[in-house]
Protein backbone atom coordinates (compact mmCIF):
# COMPACT_ATOMS: atom_id res chain seq x y z
CA UNK A 1 0.00 0.00 0.00
CA UNK A 2 2.84 2.40 0.84
CA UNK A 3 4.49 1.73 -2.53
CA UNK A 4 1.23 2.41 -4.36
CA UNK A 5 0.64 5.68 -2.50
CA UNK A 6 4.27 6.74 -3.09
CA UNK A 7 3.94 6.07 -6.82
CA UNK A 8 0.68 7.98 -6.95
CA UNK A 9 2.27 10.90 -5.12
CA UNK A 10 5.23 10.88 -7.53
CA UNK A 11 2.89 10.87 -10.53
CA UNK A 12 0.91 13.80 -9.14
CA UNK A 13 4.12 15.73 -8.43
CA UNK A 14 5.46 15.05 -11.93
CA UNK A 15 2.15 16.05 -13.54
CA UNK A 16 2.04 19.30 -11.56
CA UNK A 17 5.69 20.03 -12.32
CA UNK A 18 5.06 19.45 -16.03
CA UNK A 19 2.00 21.71 -15.99
CA UNK A 20 3.93 24.43 -14.13
CA UNK A 21 6.82 24.18 -16.61
CA UNK A 22 4.42 24.49 -19.55
CA UNK A 23 2.69 27.52 -18.01
CA UNK A 24 6.01 29.22 -17.21
CA UNK A 25 7.23 28.47 -20.74
CA UNK A 26 4.09 29.99 -22.25
CA UNK A 27 4.43 33.10 -20.08
CA UNK A 28 8.10 33.48 -21.08
CA UNK A 29 7.13 33.00 -24.73
CA UNK A 30 4.51 35.75 -24.52
CA UNK A 31 6.91 38.09 -22.69
CA UNK A 32 9.67 37.43 -25.25
CA UNK A 33 7.20 37.97 -28.10
CA UNK A 34 6.06 41.28 -26.60
CA UNK A 35 9.69 42.32 -26.12
CA UNK A 36 10.53 41.77 -29.79
CA UNK A 37 7.43 43.72 -30.81
CA UNK A 38 8.29 46.77 -28.70
CA UNK A 39 12.08 46.56 -29.02
CA UNK A 40 12.34 49.19 -31.81
CA UNK A 41 10.54 51.68 -29.54
CA UNK A 42 12.38 50.98 -26.26
CA UNK A 43 15.13 53.58 -26.66
CA UNK A 44 12.92 56.44 -27.91
CA UNK A 45 10.34 55.76 -25.18
CA UNK A 46 13.04 55.47 -22.51
CA UNK A 47 14.71 58.70 -23.63
CA UNK A 48 11.30 60.39 -23.80
CA UNK A 49 10.60 59.28 -20.22
CA UNK A 50 13.99 60.66 -19.10
CA UNK A 51 13.23 64.01 -20.78
CA UNK A 52 9.78 64.11 -19.20
CA UNK A 53 11.15 63.45 -15.71
CA UNK A 54 13.93 66.01 -16.19
CA UNK A 55 11.62 68.85 -17.23
CA UNK A 56 8.66 67.92 -15.00
CA UNK A 57 9.26 70.82 -12.53
CA UNK A 58 9.37 73.26 -15.46
CA UNK A 59 6.16 71.72 -16.79
CA UNK A 60 4.41 72.27 -13.45
CA UNK A 61 5.52 75.92 -13.29
CA UNK A 62 4.42 76.57 -16.87
CA UNK A 63 1.10 74.86 -16.21
CA UNK A 64 0.53 77.12 -13.19
CA UNK A 65 1.31 80.21 -15.29
CA UNK A 66 -1.24 79.03 -17.86
CA UNK A 67 -4.00 78.75 -15.23
CA UNK A 68 -3.75 74.97 -14.96
CA UNK A 69 -3.91 74.21 -18.69
CA UNK A 70 -1.38 71.40 -18.56
CA UNK A 71 -2.04 70.10 -22.05
CA UNK A 72 -1.21 73.51 -23.44
CA UNK A 73 1.97 73.58 -21.32
CA UNK A 74 2.99 70.15 -22.61
CA UNK A 75 2.35 71.23 -26.21
CA UNK A 76 4.43 74.41 -25.78
CA UNK A 77 7.32 72.49 -24.20
CA UNK A 78 7.20 69.94 -27.01
CA UNK A 79 7.26 72.63 -29.72
CA UNK A 80 10.14 74.49 -28.03
CA UNK A 81 12.07 71.24 -27.64
CA UNK A 82 11.57 70.35 -31.30
CA UNK A 83 12.69 73.84 -32.36
CA UNK A 84 15.81 73.65 -30.17
CA UNK A 85 16.67 70.30 -31.76
CA UNK A 86 15.74 70.90 -35.38
CA UNK A 87 17.08 74.44 -35.94
CA UNK A 88 20.72 73.76 -34.88
CA UNK A 89 20.64 70.38 -36.63
CA UNK A 90 19.50 71.96 -39.90
CA UNK A 91 22.10 74.75 -39.65
CA UNK A 92 25.00 72.41 -38.94
CA UNK A 93 23.85 69.88 -41.54
CA UNK A 94 23.49 72.62 -44.15
CA UNK A 95 26.99 73.86 -43.37
CA UNK A 96 28.42 70.35 -43.72
CA UNK A 97 26.58 69.73 -47.02
CA UNK A 98 27.72 73.05 -48.46
CA UNK A 99 31.34 72.33 -47.55
CA UNK A 100 31.13 68.87 -49.11
CA UNK A 101 29.51 70.19 -52.30
CA UNK A 102 32.10 72.95 -52.58
CA UNK A 103 34.99 70.52 -52.23
CA UNK A 104 33.40 68.08 -54.70
CA UNK A 105 32.87 70.86 -57.26
CA UNK A 106 36.44 72.10 -56.87
CA UNK A 107 37.77 68.57 -57.31
CA UNK A 108 35.68 68.16 -60.45
CA UNK A 109 36.86 71.48 -61.90
CA UNK A 110 40.44 70.99 -60.80
CA UNK A 111 40.41 74.30 -58.95
CA UNK A 112 41.09 73.06 -55.45
CA UNK A 113 43.30 75.56 -53.69
CA UNK A 114 44.81 74.18 -50.51
CA UNK A 115 46.78 76.85 -48.62
CA UNK A 116 50.33 75.83 -47.74
CA UNK A 117 50.89 74.86 -44.11
CA UNK A 118 52.47 77.22 -41.67
CA UNK A 119 55.89 76.39 -40.30
CA UNK A 120 54.23 76.30 -36.88
CA UNK A 121 52.60 73.03 -37.87
CA UNK A 122 56.00 71.31 -37.70
CA UNK A 123 56.15 72.12 -33.99
CA UNK A 124 52.92 70.31 -33.15
CA UNK A 125 53.68 67.37 -30.83
CA UNK A 126 53.58 63.80 -32.17
CA UNK A 127 51.88 64.54 -35.52
CA UNK A 128 53.60 67.78 -36.57
CA UNK A 129 56.12 66.41 -39.09
CA UNK A 130 53.79 63.88 -40.75
CA UNK A 131 50.91 66.33 -40.91
CA UNK A 132 53.15 69.03 -42.36
CA UNK A 133 54.41 66.65 -45.05
CA UNK A 134 50.93 65.49 -46.06
CA UNK A 135 49.56 69.05 -46.00
CA UNK A 136 52.44 70.39 -48.08
CA UNK A 137 52.05 67.59 -50.63
CA UNK A 138 48.33 68.35 -50.96
CA UNK A 139 49.04 72.05 -51.39
CA UNK A 140 51.70 71.55 -54.11
CA UNK A 141 50.50 68.41 -55.91
CA UNK A 142 46.95 67.37 -55.01
CA UNK A 143 46.89 64.50 -57.51
CA UNK A 144 49.96 62.91 -55.99
CA UNK A 145 48.53 63.34 -52.50
CA UNK A 146 45.24 61.68 -53.51
CA UNK A 147 47.11 58.78 -55.11
CA UNK A 148 49.35 58.34 -52.10
CA UNK A 149 46.54 58.38 -49.55
CA UNK A 150 43.81 56.80 -51.71
CA UNK A 151 43.05 53.87 -49.39
CA UNK A 152 42.86 56.13 -46.34
CA UNK A 153 40.59 58.57 -48.16
CA UNK A 154 38.27 55.79 -49.34
CA UNK A 155 37.99 54.39 -45.83
CA UNK A 156 37.36 57.87 -44.45
CA UNK A 157 34.64 58.45 -47.06
CA UNK A 158 32.85 55.22 -46.13
CA UNK A 159 32.97 56.05 -42.44
CA UNK A 160 31.71 59.57 -43.17
CA UNK A 161 28.70 58.26 -45.14
CA UNK A 162 27.86 55.75 -42.40
CA UNK A 163 28.18 58.44 -39.74
CA UNK A 164 25.91 60.79 -41.72
CA UNK A 165 23.25 58.07 -42.03
CA UNK A 166 23.46 57.27 -38.31
CA UNK A 167 23.26 60.97 -37.42
CA UNK A 168 20.10 61.37 -39.50
CA UNK A 169 18.48 58.35 -37.86
CA UNK A 170 19.48 59.66 -34.43
CA UNK A 171 17.87 63.06 -35.07
CA UNK A 172 14.63 61.28 -36.03
CA UNK A 173 14.82 59.25 -32.81
CA UNK A 174 15.30 62.42 -30.78
CA UNK A 175 12.30 64.03 -32.49
CA UNK A 176 10.17 60.98 -31.65
CA UNK A 177 11.46 61.01 -28.06
CA UNK A 178 10.56 64.69 -27.58
CA UNK A 179 7.02 64.00 -28.84
CA UNK A 180 6.76 61.00 -26.49
CA UNK A 181 8.00 63.18 -23.62
CA UNK A 182 5.21 65.68 -24.31
CA UNK A 183 2.63 62.90 -24.23
CA UNK A 184 4.05 61.49 -20.99
CA UNK A 185 3.87 64.93 -19.37
CA UNK A 186 0.13 65.06 -20.01
CA UNK A 187 -0.30 61.73 -18.19
CA UNK A 188 2.41 62.41 -15.59
CA UNK A 189 0.18 61.93 -12.52
CA UNK A 190 -1.14 58.53 -13.57
CA UNK A 191 2.35 57.45 -14.66
CA UNK A 192 3.79 58.40 -11.25
CA UNK A 193 1.06 56.44 -9.48
CA UNK A 194 1.74 53.42 -11.67
CA UNK A 195 5.48 53.53 -11.07
CA UNK A 196 4.89 53.96 -7.34
CA UNK A 197 2.61 50.94 -7.28
CA UNK A 198 5.14 48.79 -9.15
CA UNK A 199 8.01 49.92 -6.89
CA UNK A 200 5.94 49.29 -3.77
CA UNK A 201 5.07 45.83 -5.04
CA UNK A 202 8.75 45.01 -5.59
CA UNK A 203 10.41 46.82 -2.66
CA UNK A 204 7.62 47.10 -0.13
CA UNK A 205 5.21 49.88 0.66
CA UNK A 206 7.71 51.85 2.75
CA UNK A 207 10.66 51.79 0.38
CA UNK A 208 8.93 51.88 -2.99
CA UNK A 209 7.89 55.54 -2.93
CA UNK A 210 11.27 56.76 -1.67
CA UNK A 211 13.10 54.79 -4.37
CA UNK A 212 10.88 56.29 -7.09
CA UNK A 213 11.53 59.80 -5.76
CA UNK A 214 15.27 59.10 -5.62
CA UNK A 215 15.28 57.79 -9.19
CA UNK A 216 13.48 60.93 -10.39
CA UNK A 217 15.92 63.21 -8.57
CA UNK A 218 18.88 61.33 -10.06
CA UNK A 219 17.45 61.56 -13.57
CA UNK A 220 16.96 65.31 -13.20
CA UNK A 221 20.44 65.72 -11.74
CA UNK A 222 22.21 63.84 -14.55
CA UNK A 223 20.01 65.23 -17.32
CA UNK A 224 20.54 68.83 -16.20
CA UNK A 225 24.03 68.68 -14.73
CA UNK A 226 25.70 66.41 -17.30
CA UNK A 227 23.64 66.17 -20.47
CA UNK A 228 22.31 69.74 -20.27
CA UNK A 229 25.78 71.20 -19.83
CA UNK A 230 27.08 69.06 -22.69
CA UNK A 231 24.36 70.34 -25.02
CA UNK A 232 25.05 73.95 -23.97
CA UNK A 233 28.77 73.56 -24.62
CA UNK A 234 28.14 71.91 -27.99
CA UNK A 235 25.71 74.63 -29.09
CA UNK A 236 28.04 77.45 -28.02
CA UNK A 237 31.01 75.75 -29.64
CA UNK A 238 29.02 75.21 -32.85
CA UNK A 239 28.05 78.88 -32.94
CA UNK A 240 31.72 79.87 -32.76
CA UNK A 241 32.62 77.41 -35.52
CA UNK A 242 29.83 78.69 -37.78
CA UNK A 243 30.80 82.33 -37.22
CA UNK A 244 34.44 81.61 -38.09
CA UNK A 245 33.43 79.55 -41.12
CA UNK A 246 35.30 76.43 -39.97
CA UNK A 247 34.71 73.58 -42.46
CA UNK A 248 32.47 70.73 -41.26
CA UNK A 249 31.28 72.61 -38.20
CA UNK A 250 28.57 69.98 -37.63
CA UNK A 251 31.10 67.18 -37.25
CA UNK A 252 33.20 69.14 -34.76
CA UNK A 253 30.09 70.15 -32.81
CA UNK A 254 29.08 66.50 -32.50
CA UNK A 255 32.56 65.62 -31.24
CA UNK A 256 32.34 68.43 -28.66
CA UNK A 257 29.01 66.99 -27.50
CA UNK A 258 30.46 63.49 -27.14
CA UNK A 259 33.48 64.73 -25.20
CA UNK A 260 31.37 66.87 -22.88
CA UNK A 261 29.06 63.96 -22.04
CA UNK A 262 31.97 61.69 -21.10
CA UNK A 263 33.32 64.53 -18.90
CA UNK A 264 36.27 65.47 -21.13
CA UNK A 265 37.03 69.13 -21.95
CA UNK A 266 35.79 70.37 -25.36
CA UNK A 267 39.19 72.04 -25.72
CA UNK A 268 40.45 68.67 -27.01
CA UNK A 269 38.49 69.43 -30.18
CA UNK A 270 38.60 73.22 -30.10
CA UNK A 271 42.35 73.39 -29.41
CA UNK A 272 43.49 72.16 -32.85
CA UNK A 273 40.74 74.24 -34.48
CA UNK A 274 42.12 77.34 -32.70
CA UNK A 275 45.50 76.64 -34.28
CA UNK A 276 43.82 76.18 -37.67
CA UNK A 277 41.94 79.48 -37.29
CA UNK A 278 45.17 81.31 -36.44
CA UNK A 279 46.77 79.95 -39.63
CA UNK A 280 43.84 80.91 -41.89
CA UNK A 281 42.25 84.03 -40.34
CA UNK A 282 43.27 87.49 -39.21
CA UNK A 283 44.71 87.90 -35.74
CA UNK A 284 41.82 89.75 -34.07
CA UNK A 285 39.05 87.27 -35.08
CA UNK A 286 41.35 84.38 -34.21
CA UNK A 287 42.01 85.79 -30.72
CA UNK A 288 38.27 86.35 -30.17
CA UNK A 289 37.57 82.76 -31.25
CA UNK A 290 40.29 81.49 -28.91
CA UNK A 291 38.77 83.36 -25.94
CA UNK A 292 35.30 82.10 -26.88
CA UNK A 293 36.57 78.51 -27.11
CA UNK A 294 38.28 78.74 -23.71
CA UNK A 295 35.07 80.07 -22.15
CA UNK A 296 33.06 77.25 -23.73
CA UNK A 297 35.50 74.65 -22.46
CA UNK A 298 35.54 76.09 -18.91
CA UNK A 299 31.80 76.80 -18.72
CA UNK A 300 31.05 73.55 -16.89
CA UNK A 301 32.93 74.84 -13.83
CA UNK A 302 30.21 77.42 -13.13
CA UNK A 303 27.27 75.68 -14.82
CA UNK A 304 27.51 72.48 -12.76
CA UNK A 305 26.85 74.20 -9.41
CA UNK A 306 23.75 75.78 -10.98
CA UNK A 307 22.34 72.71 -12.74
CA UNK A 308 23.67 69.67 -10.91
CA UNK A 309 21.33 68.54 -8.16
CA UNK A 310 22.47 69.08 -4.61
CA UNK A 311 23.34 65.96 -2.67
CA UNK A 312 23.86 63.93 -5.84
CA UNK A 313 27.28 62.31 -5.56
CA UNK A 314 27.62 60.33 -8.78
CA UNK A 315 31.20 59.38 -9.67
CA UNK A 316 32.49 60.53 -13.03
CA UNK A 317 33.47 56.95 -13.83
CA UNK A 318 29.81 55.88 -13.65
CA UNK A 319 28.82 58.60 -16.13
CA UNK A 320 31.77 57.71 -18.38
CA UNK A 321 31.03 53.98 -18.43
CA UNK A 322 27.32 54.56 -18.95
CA UNK A 323 27.86 56.98 -21.83
CA UNK A 324 30.48 54.88 -23.64
CA UNK A 325 28.68 51.59 -23.03
CA UNK A 326 25.35 53.05 -24.10
CA UNK A 327 26.88 54.42 -27.30
CA UNK A 328 28.51 51.08 -28.14
CA UNK A 329 25.20 49.33 -27.51
CA UNK A 330 22.70 51.70 -29.10
CA UNK A 331 24.53 54.43 -31.03
CA UNK A 332 24.43 58.13 -30.26
CA UNK A 333 21.10 58.07 -28.43
CA UNK A 334 22.55 55.36 -26.18
CA UNK A 335 25.21 57.89 -25.16
CA UNK A 336 22.48 59.88 -23.39
CA UNK A 337 20.35 56.99 -22.16
CA UNK A 338 23.29 54.89 -20.94
CA UNK A 339 24.67 57.66 -18.74
CA UNK A 340 21.30 58.25 -17.08
CA UNK A 341 20.37 54.58 -16.66
CA UNK A 342 23.71 53.62 -15.11
CA UNK A 343 23.63 56.68 -12.81
CA UNK A 344 20.12 55.80 -11.63
CA UNK A 345 21.09 52.15 -11.13
CA UNK A 346 24.18 53.17 -9.15
CA UNK A 347 22.18 55.54 -6.93
CA UNK A 348 19.41 53.03 -6.23
CA UNK A 349 21.91 50.22 -5.54
CA UNK A 350 23.84 52.47 -3.14
CA UNK A 351 20.61 53.44 -1.36
CA UNK A 352 19.59 49.77 -1.13
CA UNK A 353 22.92 48.86 0.49
CA UNK A 354 22.56 51.69 3.00
CA UNK A 355 19.01 50.55 3.75
CA UNK A 356 20.22 47.01 4.40
CA UNK A 357 23.00 48.28 6.69
CA UNK A 358 20.47 50.28 8.71
CA UNK A 359 18.20 47.25 9.05
CA UNK A 360 20.92 44.98 10.45
CA UNK A 361 21.41 46.91 13.73
CA UNK A 362 17.63 46.97 14.24
CA UNK A 363 17.47 43.19 13.79
CA UNK A 364 20.36 42.77 16.28
CA UNK A 365 18.62 44.98 18.85
CA UNK A 366 15.39 43.04 18.49
CA UNK A 367 17.20 39.79 19.29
Amino acid sequence: MNNISDNTGDEIFQRRALEAAIRIGLVLLVVLWCFYIVRPFILPVLWGAIIAVAIYPLYLKLGALLAGRRKTAAALITLVGLALLIVPSVMLTESTIQNSQSIAQQLQDGTVNIPPPSEKVRDWPLVGEKLYGAWELGATNLGAAVSKYRSQLEGLGKHALAAAANAGATVLQFILSIIIAGILLVYADSSCRGLGAIASRIMGASGGKSFVEMAGATIRSVAQGVLGIAVIQAVLGGIGLLVMGVPYAGVWTLLILLLAIVQLPPLLVLGPIIVYVFTTSATVPAVIFMIWSLLVSMSDSFLKPLLLGRGMDIPTLVILLGAIGGMLLSGIIGLFVGAVVLAVSYTLFKAWLEQMENMEPEATDAE
